[in-house]
Parts: structure tokens; C-alpha cells; sequence
């Protein structure tokens, strides 16, 4: 296929995508459910197909087939050359550039497409009405709606349980338009978003990946040789001795570098961004929702300060005609004067433009709220979901499967788990008693992921078969002081399931047979 219809070919395809929203309306129903997996599921084939076209021909390093025209010297070459040659490196350059750019929003496509369809087979799976076995909605696409005992009949079921947030997928780059997106943000969105990524982006302590070494020893002639080695990370305690191997034992070590690896939390550029847009998107639509309840609670007079900054919006980009357009300094002072001056007339300020100390009190307690609350409210979103899915998966399941995470890390060390020490107790508290979303504040987070990933290796060849879900509610009801009820609501498991997790618990920490304390003894070896 010719570049320039490949290109073509994703932009259009990009463009359907754009054109056609995702609804959740009346998403609990099966038919509505299956029709935007499977559409979904469609999608994200079609576009790694496109994305494998492209890698098939360079899309990946667009620049490195850019070549200067002419290899003269510069007093064999004419003017007309150079010209030519310059022209044609500009038609080139937009060429790469073309093929970078749609690559990229493929790239961004992609991922967000598998955090969609994350995000549903956590919601829903289905239940064979004859055998009553389970199905994910992948296994139920792959086996084509039959089961394995012939039946065709099943029942759609909500995963109450598991981890997921479908709220978001609206707000996806499902069409690769993150830049687009990330324009739209308002003020404290831009801000939420950094946090966000950020937080996405927290890296783990460096594991050595290569080592690159400059050595001098003799060569054939007793000539001296000067060479860059590289070795891998199974010789980083023993380096020295690989290079005196192989070179001779008079080789000498002039320059030594450790080339090391810090993974992300979510390891993929684009999947932090898509994730990143998604839950900032949403959290400003909660906002949007709740703003007013909560600040007409909290102010003096809502009506005045929002006349207050409908005048300061009216007058932000509004330019007179008798002003030059490029004397900025005269038009922030006509600005200003009108400003205060309508300000006079509402009785919002004196005579001299100062506002009334009950409406300054207003816009304080305003942006504190914006900057303190509602600028966390994504962040404290994302922080509770990865949280939540760590705590209710186990280490195999998120080895097999990234759920609603695409790319993100099996386990978290120290440095990662550092995310997880801010409790945001005033945004779980706002979230919780103006919206239907369920979250505790949990004090020392990190640690409790800790003990998860500490009992996950305690328990690996222990054949108990766990309820993951309850167990991660057992142990944060053990390593806390959050009442059982409060657990068990914002987890949405049964309490005698997470009392039967707490035996278990104590089965594999404490055994009292002899015979069960040998075998714990095997597993810790």
C-alpha cells in the first residue's frame, strides 16, 4: 500500500471514530452492553492492523530514510541544485512528519480502545442458562455465543465486585484526538491533569539493564586498542572480569556506565495519557454536577459571585475599536476600568474599586475549594481505583490480564508505592455526600499494598482457593481501624465472605498443626 494512502486510510478511519460516540445509556442491558464491546473489540483489530502496516514501513522512524540531495563538494554544486535539494528535503520532512503524527494517534487509538474494553469485561460477564458456567466477554466472543455443553442461552451479569470506572469512556481518545482533549481542560483541569500523569508516571528504583565500558588493551602488535564493550545485566557484579576474559588480563577500564531501567506504574506513554484525559474529563463533569450545591452551602451570596465573574468573562477578550489592538497596556486599563466601574454600579465595590470585604471573603473560600477539592478529585479517583484493583486481583490474574490498566506494573515497590501515602480525606468526603460513588478514606495506603504483595508470596503455593475481592478487604480490615460495614459497602462483598478471607489469612500466618507449620516452612524457602 502507497504511504500517502495508508495515511489517508487511518485518518479517515480516525474520523469515523470521532464521529461515532460511545453512549452508556441503559448499559446494564445486554444487548446495548455487547453492542459497544463488540464494536469496540472491532475497532481495536482494525487498528492494530493499520498500526502493523505502518510498522511494515518505517512509520516507526519516519526521519531516518531523510538523505541530503547531492554529494558534491560545495564548489561542484549550483544554486539550482541547492534549491532543488532544498525543496525537495521540505516535501520529505512533511512526509515523516505526517507519518509521525498519525502513528502517534493510532498509538493513542489503541490504548485507549483496550481501557475501554478493560473496563467492560470487569463490568459484566455472562452465565450459561443450562451448565451455569461463567464466561468473560472475550471467552463469550472467541466461542461465538455457544457454550461448551451446546447451549446458546445465556444471562448477562454485573460484576459489582470487580474494578471499574465506565464513566470514563466517553471521555477517551478513542479517535486518537488526546491533543485536542488535553486543549480543552479548564484551568484547574490542566492542573489535575499534570498530577494525574505524574502519578501514572512514578517510577521504580532502577534495575540494571546494560552496562557500556570504554577499555584500552594490546591487540596483534603489541598495538594499542581502544574499544566500547556493552554487557548485559547478568554480568553487573562481575563486569571486570567478562572484559579480562575476552580481551586478555592487561586490559584496562577507562570509562564504566550503568544503563539502568525505571518502569512506570503504567509503563506506556500513551496509555497514561488516555487514562490521564479520561479521568480528568470525568472528574470535571462531576464538578459541573456538584459545584453549585457545594459552594451555595459555603458562601455568603452565590448569585453575586457569579455576577461577579460573569463580569470579569465579559470583559476578558473585548476590545475597543478606538484602541490600537497591539497597545496591551492600554487595553488591560480600559479593561480594568470598565471592570471596576460595573463593579461600582452592582454595589460589589466602592468608589475606589475595592471589593467588599463579604465578597473578597467569597472568593476566597471559592478558590480554595476549586484548588484544595475539586483540583484533586480525578487524582484522588485514579489513586483509589489502582488501589482497589491491586488489593482485589491476584498476582497471576494480573500477569494474564491488566484489566482497566493496560501496561500497568504486576507488583509496586517502594518508590512507586510512595503515590499512595496522600489521603485526599476532604475529596472522599465531598465525593461521598454529593455523588453516588463509594470510596474511604484509608490511611497509609502504601503500606497496606505492602502487606497485599508480602502475603500474595506467602500464600503462592498454598492451595487455598481465595475470593480476591474479600480478600483484599480482610486485610485492609486487619491492618486498620476502618469498621467491617465500611469495607464491605465501598468493596460491594458480603461480610461473611470477608470473614472467611480473615481465617485464611491467619491459616497461612499463624498455622497451628505441626503439619501446617512444616509446610509454611517449604513455602518461605
Amino acid at each position: 500500500m502507497e504511504e500517502s494512502v495508508l495515511v489517508n486510510k487511518a485518518e479517515n478511519y480516525l474520523k469515523e471514530i470521532a464521529n461515532d460516540s460511545i453512549s452508556l445509556v441503559d448499559i446494564d442491558e445486554f444487548d446495548n452492553f455487547k453492542n459497544i464491546y463488540f464494536k469496540l473489540v472491532d475497532r481495536l483489530d482494525y487498528l492494530q492492523k493499520l498500526k502493523d502496516d505502518m510498522d511494515a514501513q518505517g512509520y516507526t522512524t519516519p526521519f531516518t530514510s531523510l538523505n541530503r540531495y547531492g554529494t558534491k563538494s560545495g564548489s561542484d554544486v549550483s544554486l539550482e541544485e541547492v534549491g532543488e535539494n532544498s525543496r525537495h528535503n521540505q516535501i520529505f520532512r512533511m512526509r515523516a512528519n505526517s507519518k509521525k503524527n498519525i502513528l502517534d494517534r493510532v498509538k493513542s487509538a489503541i490504548d485507549s480502545h483496550k481501557i475501554a474494553i478493560g473496563n467492560l469485561e470487569q463490568f459484566g460477564y455472562v452465565k450459561c442458562n443450562n451448565c451455569y458456567k461463567k464466561y468473560s466477554m472475550d471467552e463469550y466472543r472467541q466461542r461465538e455465543a455457544k457454550c461448551s455443553c451446546g447451549s446458546q442461552g445465556f444471562t448477562f451479569k454485573i460484576n459489582r465486585e470487580a474494578t471499574f470506572r465506565l464513566e470514563i469512556i466517553p471521555y477517551l481518545p478513542l479517535s486518537g484526538n488526546y491533543m485536542v482533549l488535553m486543549s480543552q481542560f479548564s484551568h484547574y483541569g490542566r492542573e489535575s491533569f499534570k498530577q494525574v500523569l505524574n502519578i501514572l508516571k512514578q517510577e521504580r528504583k532502577g534495575v540494571v539493564k546494560t552496562i557500556s565500558l570504554v577499555i584500552r588493551f594490546r591487540g596483534k602488535n603489541n598495538r594499542l586498542i581502544r574499544k566500547n564493550v556493552s554487557l548485559g545485566s547478568e554480568y553487573v557484579n562481575n563486569y571486570e572480569e567478562e572484559v579480562r576474559r575476552i580481551y586478555g588480563r592487561n586490559v584496562r577500564i577507562e570509562a564504566l556506565r550503568f544503563h539502568r531501567t525505571k518502569p512506570a506504574i503504567i509503563d506506556d506513554k500513551h496509555a497514561r495519557t488516555a487514562l490521564a484525559i479520561a479521568y480528568v474529563k470525568y472528574g470535571e463533569e462531576i464538578i459541573e454536577n456538584i459545584k453549585d450545591d457545594i459552594l451555595k452551602r459555603r458562601l455568603t451570596d452565590f448569585k453575586r459571585l457569579n455576577k461577579y465573574y460573569e463580569v470579569l468573562s465579559r470583559y476578558e477578550n473585548e476590545t475597543p475599536d478606538f484602541i490600537d489592538k497591539y497597545d496591551f497596556n492600554a487595553i488591560e486599563k480600559w479593561r480594568q476600568t470598565q471592570i471596576t466601574n460595573e463593579f461600582v454600579k452592582l454595589n460589589y465595590a466602592d468608589r475606589f474599586g475595592n471589593l467588599k470585604r463579604s465578597l473578597n471573603r467569597d472568593i476566597k473560600i471559592r478558590d480554595s475549594i476549586y484548588k484544595n477539592t475539586f483540583k484533586n478529585i480525578a487524582t484522588t479517583l485514579i489513586i483509589w481505583d489502582i488501589f482497589r484493583y491491586y488489593m482485589t486481583t491476584s498476582n497471576n490474574a494480573r500477569k494474564i490480564t491488566s484489566g482497566p490498566f493496560p501496561y500497568i506494573r504486576v507488583e509496586l515497590d517502594r518508590e512507586q508505592r510512595k503515590v499512595f501515602q496522600t489521603a485526599y480525606t476532604k475529596v472522599i468526603e465531598t465525593l461521598n455526600n454529593f455523588t453516588d460513588i463509594k470510596i474511604i478514606p484509608i490511611p497509609e495506603m502504601d503500606l497496606l499494598l505492602y502487606e497485599k504483595f508480602k502475603f500474595e508470596k506467602q500464600s503462592r503455593s498454598s492451595n487455598i482457593k481465595f475470593n480476591y475481592v474479600a480478600l483484599g478487604a480482610a486485610l485492609i480490615c486487619q491492618n486498620s481501624d476502618i469498621a467491617l460495614e465500611e469495607i464491605c459497602n465501598a468493596f460491594n462483598i458480603n461480610a461473611s465472605r470477608v470473614k472467611k478471607e480473615i481465617k485464611h489469612i491467619d491459616q497461612i500466618r499463624n498455622p497451628k498443626s505441626d503439619k501446617s507449620k512444616k509446610f509454611l516452612d517449604l513455602i518461605k524457602k
